[in-house]
């Protein structure tokens, strides 16, 4: 899509383009302002080769709207407050992105989540801040019930990828699931968000684990029909859910959203080239601080990532399966959506790769999020609510 300046801010930096499509892919919720995007990137346009421009300038966007948010709140101003904490919290988020692991990047982190919560709570009070027990602790998430439901309803586990957050997919997500009568559990795992930046706890190639406890927590709720949980998971959630959903067999649906390289040791190899060149839109330190590799060595980290394989875990899949994935996505080329689809073991099963034509072709759908969230809620509604209550 050469030339589209709304998916490529920065044309050739693939890094700094993909993290500000991320950002904008939230202004249809009303949580982020394009104005506010557009400003911050015409200031970092001639800072390009300055590695602390991207951190600077989010965030000091970041204060600004945050210090407004504090004014409406000290003049009870509690709905203007709430919709500028949130502006704050996704700024914040997108100027820690390319911060080192450190202490600079934890004090940025924990200005966005201080500024998600206070928006949360203003803007969104339905959506219930929880724990979820973890192997002797927990994982933070966020539960938002169904509108409208009278009984337990069905509910979508949603798990991030590498750069993600529960504040984004409970949004993102969640008010779609919610206005569509599902319960959305938006949960930090192991290696995402808040677990991995505050709690140290690294990412697991055995995502069925913590997709268990996910289970087990919502299964436990009286608002969550247990029959009828589907697990998602989004960019490299799409390694993570199909893992999951092929040993946890209680899901009763499994949704990838953006499929992750099927040789994902091969990609890391890929990757670390790509970096060298400034070609990757992952910062170097990403992967190996995920995995929690004490030194950030990417060579560990590339044996680490052996062990991260659906081969001969996604033909053991039995609950209907959705791969969803856009044409053109320059993250994960859409053959290895194919891949993923074709392996699958289960006997209900659609790839929906999203064509430039249509729109929504980008990595997880972020240029047109919210096409791909309506294609997956029809897909859940149809082939596991509808199947699972049919029985």
């Amino acid at each position: 899509m050469s030339g589209n300046r709304w998916v490529e801010h920065f044309p050739g930096n693939l890094k700094w383009s993909n993290a500000t499509l991320v950002t904008k892919g939230m202004a249809p919720y009303g949580v982020v302002a394009l104005n506010d995007i557009e400003r911050i990137c015409q200031r970092l346009e001639p800072r390009q080769d300055d590695h602390d421009a991207w951190h600077e300038e989010w965030s000091a966007m970041a204060a600004e709207v945050e210090a407004r948010a504090e004014e409406a709140a000290a003049r009870g101003r509690s709905m203007s407050a709430g919709d500028d904490y949130m502006r704050a919290g996704y700024y914040y988020y997108t100027a820690e992105r390319m911060v080192h692991p450190g202490a600079l990047k934890t004090e940025i982190y924990r200005k966005s989540l201080r500024c998600h919560k206070e928006g949360l709570r203003r803007s969104f009070p339905e959506i219930e801040p929880v724990e979820v027990p973890y192997e002797g602790t927990t994982l933070p998430a966020y539960f938002l019930p169904a509108k409208g439901a009278s009984g337990p309803a069905p509910t979508v586990v949603v798990f991030d990828g590498l750069d993600n957050c529960k504040e984004m997919s409970v949004i993102f997500a969640g008010l779609e699931f919610s206005r569509r009568g599902f319960n959305t559990l938006a949960i930090d795992g192991p290696g995402q968000g808040e677990t991995l930046r505050l709690r140290g706890i690294p990412s697991r190639h055995d995502y069925e684990v913590p997709a268990t406890a996910a289970y087990e927590y919502v299964a436990a709720r009286p608002e969550v029909d247990p029959a009828l949980v589907t697990i998602l998971g989004y960019s490299f959630g799409g390694y993570a859910a199909p893992r999951a959903a092929a040993f946890e067999k209680r899901y009763a649906g499994c949704v990838a959203f953006g499929a992750m390289f099927w040789d994902l040791k091969a990609w890391l190899v890929r990757i670390e080239i790509e970096m060298r060149n400034h070609q990757a839109a992952t910062s170097h330190f990403q992967v190996p601080w995920v995995l929690g590799i004490p030194d950030l060595d990417m060579g560990k980290a590339i044996e680490r990532m052996e062990a991260f394989s659906l081969d001969g875990v996604v033909e053991r899949l039995e609950c209907p399966f959705l791969v969803v994935h856009g044409e053109n996505d320059r993250l994960i080329p859409p053959e290895e959506a194919r891949i993923l689809y074709e392996r699958a073991g289960s006997d209900v099963k659609t790839l929906k790769i999203f064509t430039e034509a249509e729109g929504a072709a980008e990595h997880c759908q972020v240029d047109d999020r919210r096409a791909g969230v309506n294609y997956i809620a029809d897909w859940i509604a149809e082939n596991v609510v509808s199947r699972g209550r049919g029985r």
